[in-house]
């Protein structure tokens, strides 16, 4: 098969898959309905999404295999004979390409999704709107791989938008007050990302002329206005940020979590995510490579994410929520890494590695964690701490499958998680000196024991602790069987991957790096790294006690306290007037700019009203310019009707062309026909040379508008955005 049709199957066959979803979920129905409502009367819309993503992965394992033999240079780079166009879709085209980043997260999204999906089953087996589910599922599948295949911003930027708004389904799936709520929430922002986005790239094109991203670093090179140049970068930093859930922009992470179904929070975590960093990536090693000022920019931004997010994580009594921290947490160490990336220059190799053996053990852990919470609050219905307290005991998989996840985001050798951080953490030692920098290491370090902290605080709640109420813990510890056999398959298959995957740094691990540093502008290979070496279990071991210190003397005794009965329980001491979005976002926006706004508007009325000399001397001024209007006019066609009056060409035609004229006679000639039969008492009198030919002159001038114009594609979306924003905010 043609790696291009391949390439195209990728983005494309999900959307089709998910049309074919519709019918077979209402085709589904009716089968149940006709059997008296009796659940299990699916099998066919959930073979085919089954089915649909499993073809998925397929595919994107075979263009893996590809890269893997066309990689053996080391930059994984298919070359330019891989490169899809569509030219003319929304406008300017469409354009996907492949290397070897693109082909290892394509194919970790494919496989996420396929467990995901497998997962789904059960999990919305007494769940309400499964159709629309489904379907949402294997669109926002597609547009996830439209933006990693993605070979320029505007692809990019398209499909982005797309992924947004197929995703904020996931969010509003239950359609609880709480759920639309937080949809709301990830919408705007969202939507306020992708419009500050779509001005960047307006910005970056003016500037720049191309938004081909293989051609960025040659243009930003010769680019002379470089301050346009980061006025661009930061505006599309924005839009990819909000998506990457960095702060400040992280509002919509801890909010949409713990209301939406498990496995869309698995793949929102894991891999949503990961695009707003593939944008980030794209303008720190493309638009700014080795740019030592935007490096320190992202880092600034990734430390300040990263503590947030496990400051946030350690008060969190919702096992949900508390991962969705997490999430942040683990975004800011990846930027943490871009960072590095820019002030290291040529010699970020361990950067760039760290950077990206980050990105995808954090997806495939969120992967495991997010499934098993999945399963537990299918069986419990709750995610309080204290509700779902000693669920776990005496359940050793399951036990195993969250240590697998909790011990590999702790950063604990032996997992993928402790060797990624180990090379950020090289790279911050490399670069640094100073108080500065060893500020920046005691922060990276104190963040990491925080997550083994807020880790720990999980797994003993949930399978070492019993719950306060006996006859429930006795319901826990029942022995019924908790999961089903696709169940099971899903979450052991996902822990038993991220497990061979970290304890294999060198013949996994470090490869997938090498294959993917082409996509980073790193042209060689930093040195081999001795993971396990004093040095480096030394950097685990700080954390490890960090975490250990902060969970006994902080969690137990600060964030726990004991009840009248003597037994002790999770409480919630973090602030609520500190939440950002209720304390800065929504009056900002639904009360200061409004009333800014209707300020401006009020006094501008007032001005004109008291203005009523200049309104009477405007109205004067108005009269005296429309009559010299139609003199002008009167005197312009007075001329062309007299002295430059037009003189036809024998055979020229007043409009039109050959076809408009033949095709305008025989429409002509079956309107008289039909006034002479069936429309005799209501004849048309209509000519339709001239209203074919207007209708080809409309077509002509839209289609060169479409072909010249970067700003008309590019506005429907913007259109579309702000009309989706002022309903969110005013209704």
């Amino acid at each position: 098969m043609n790696l291009d049709t391949v390439l195209a199957f990728l983005v494309f066959f999900p959307f089709l898959a998910g049309l074919v979803t519709l019918p077979a979920g209402r085709y589904c129905v009716k089968k149940r309905e006709k059997a008296g409502g009796i659940q299990g009367q699916e099998n066919l819309r959930d073979g085919i999404a089954m089915a649909a993503v499993s073809l998925e992965f397929l595919a994107a394992a075979l263009l893996l295999s590809v890269c893997v033999r066309a990689g053996a240079g080391g930059n994984g780079s298919l070359g330019q004979e891989l490169v899809l166009k569509l030219p003319g879709v929304c406008g300017l085209g469409l354009r996907f390409t492949m290397d070897g980043f693109r082909a290892i997260y394509g194919c970790v999204a494919a496989f996420m999704w396929m467990m995901a999906t497998v997962f789904s089953r059960e999990y919305f087996a007494r769940l309400h709107n499964r159709n629309r589910y489904y379907f949402f599922l294997l669109w926002t599948l597609g547009a996830t791989m439209g933006v990693f295949l993605s070979g320029d911003l505007y692809t990019t930027f398209v499909f982005f938008e797309i992924m947004s708004f197929t995703s904020y389904v996931w969010v509003a799936q239950e359609e609880k007050p709480a759920a639309l709520r937080a949809a709301s929430t990830y919408l705007t922002v969202a939507v306020l990302g992708g419009l500050v986005m779509l001005m960047g790239i307006f910005l970056l094109y003016h500037q720049l002329g191309t938004l081909v991203i293989g051609e960025l670093s040659v243009a930003a090179a010769a680019c002379g206005d470089r301050k346009m140049l980061y006025v661009a970068g930061a505006c599309m930093l924005f839009g990819f940020g909000a998506k990457a859930g960095a702060f400040p922009l992280h509002i919509w992470l801890p909010k949409a979590h713990p209301v939406a179904p498990a496995p869309a929070s698995a793949l929102l975590s894991g891999i949503l995510t990961k695009t707003g960093i593939y944008g980030i990536l794209i303008l720190s090693c493309r638009l700014f490579l080795h740019d030592g000022a935007w490096g320190s920019v992202i880092l600034a931004l990734g430390i300040v994410t990263m503590v947030m997010g496990a400051v946030l994580a350690i008060f969190s009594v919702d096992l949900k929520r508390t991962l969705a921290c997490s999430s942040m947490s683990q975004i800011g160490f990846i930027l943490v890494g871009v960072g590095m990336q820019g002030l290291l220059g040529e010699e970020n190799g361990l950067a760039v590695q760290g950077t990206f053996l980050h990105m995808v053990n954090h997806s495939l852990i969120k992967l495991v964690l997010f499934l098993t919470a999945g399963l537990i609050y299918e069986r419990t219905h709750a995610l309080d701490l204290n509700q779902i307290r000693g669920f776990g005991r005496k359940k050793p998989l399951l036990a195993g499958i969250f240590l697998t996840g909790a011990l590999a985001i702790g950063g604990i050798p032996l997992f993928g998680g402790y060797i990624s951080k180990t090379l950020l953490h090289e790279s911050i030692v490399e670069y640094g000196g100073g108080m500065a920098w060893k500020a920046v290491e005691y922060m990276f370090l104190f963040s990491g024991g925080m997550t083994a902290a807020y880790m720990t605080k999980l797994f003993v709640a949930i399978f070492v602790e019993k719950n306060e109420d006996k006859e429930l813990q006795k319901q826990y510890e029942s022995g019924k069987r908790y999961m089903s056999p696709a169940t099971a398959f899903a979450l052991t298959g996902s822990a038993l991957v991220l497990l061979i995957w970290g304890m294999l740094p060198h013949r996994l691990m470090d490869k997938a790096a090498g294959l993917a540093q082409g996509f980073m502008q790193l042209e060689k290979t930093g040195h081999t790294v001795s993971y396990f070496s004093a040095e480096n279990l030394k950097g685990g071991a700080i954390s490890i006690v960090i975490g250990a210190v902060v969970y006994l003397l902080f969690v137990r005794r600060f964030l726990m306290r004991k009840k009248e009965s003597g037994r002790s329980e999770y409480i919630d001491r973090w602030p609520a007037w500190l939440d950002l979005e209720e304390l800065l976002y929504r009056p900002l926006l639904l009360k200061v700019l409004p009333g800014i706004f209707g300020g401006l508007c009020g006094g501008l009325d007032r001005l004109l009203n008291s203005a009523k000399i200049l309104k009477g001397l405007s109205t004067v001024c108005g009269v005296f310019c429309r009559a010299l209007d139609s003199l002008g006019d009167g005197l312009i066609v007075a001329l062309h009707r007299t002295v430059y009056r037009d003189s036809p060409l024998p055979r020229e035609r007043l409009e039109g062309n050959g076809f408009t004229e033949k095709l305008g006679r025989v429409l002509n000639a079956f309107q008289r026909f039909g006034n002479r039969t069936w429309r005799r008492d209501h004849p048309v009198q209509r000519d339709y040379v001239h209203l074919v030919a207007v209708k080809s002159e409309e077509f002509k001038e839209s289609n060169r508008i479409i072909q010249r114009s970067l700003s008309f594609g590019l506005m429907l979306f913007c259109i579309g955005l702000a009309l989706t924003l002022f309903y969110i905010i005013w209704w």
